[in-house]
């Protein structure tokens, strides 16, 4: 039960961050900053009317979009972790209350960690579709996801994985 606490508390700023740096991302166009996901129910929409003069922008950020939306099997997967996790407080038994806890936390964890790893992985559509827009239009659209997502934060946490082969 200590486990499951610690890493709730782990998790919650993280969720938090991420609800800020997604409201307020901002691409700068012509020397004026704009947001690139203005208070619509779709990402990048602020984008559109640059986009849109390119039709690989366009086809890579109505791409990012699609990605965006909620999927149901996330909802279902999510939904039916809390409901091990909540079946375990019903439950007597002292081992199946551990089996229905341990359950529970593994599917919300993993359907956590697959989610924020297909959203990380959709935004290079949106990267892809500012890069082609560069390309081949004017202005320029700017946008550095990790210099804005600086600016909010000192607090710096990050992983890789690197492989180099050598033949």
């Amino acid at each position: 039960m200590k486990l499951i606490l610690i890493i709730i508390a782990l998790t919650l700023p993280v969720l938090a961050t991420n609800a800020e740096e997604t409201c307020s991302r901002l691409a700068t166009i012509n020397y004026q900053d704009v947001l690139i996901d203005p208070n619509t129910s779709q990402k990048g929409e602020g984008l559109r009317y640059f986009l849109e003069k390119d039709a690989v922008a366009k086809n890579y950020l109505d791409e990012y979009q699609r990605g965006t939306q909620i999927s149901w099997k996330n909802a279902l997967l999510g939904s039916a972790g809390s409901a091990f996790m909540i079946t375990s407080l019903f439950v007597d038994d002292s081992q199946d209350k551990k089996i229905y806890l341990f359950t529970g936390a593994t599917m919300v964890l993993l359907n956590f960690l697959v989610s924020r790893t297909l959203e990380v992985d959709n935004e290079q559509n949106l990267i892809k579709a500012i890069d082609e827009y560069n390309q081949r239009n004017l202005p320029k659209i700017y946008f550095n996801p990790q210099a804005s997502h600086d600016k909010k934060s000192n607090l710096h946490l990050a992983f890789g994985v690197l492989k180099n082969w050598t033949f």
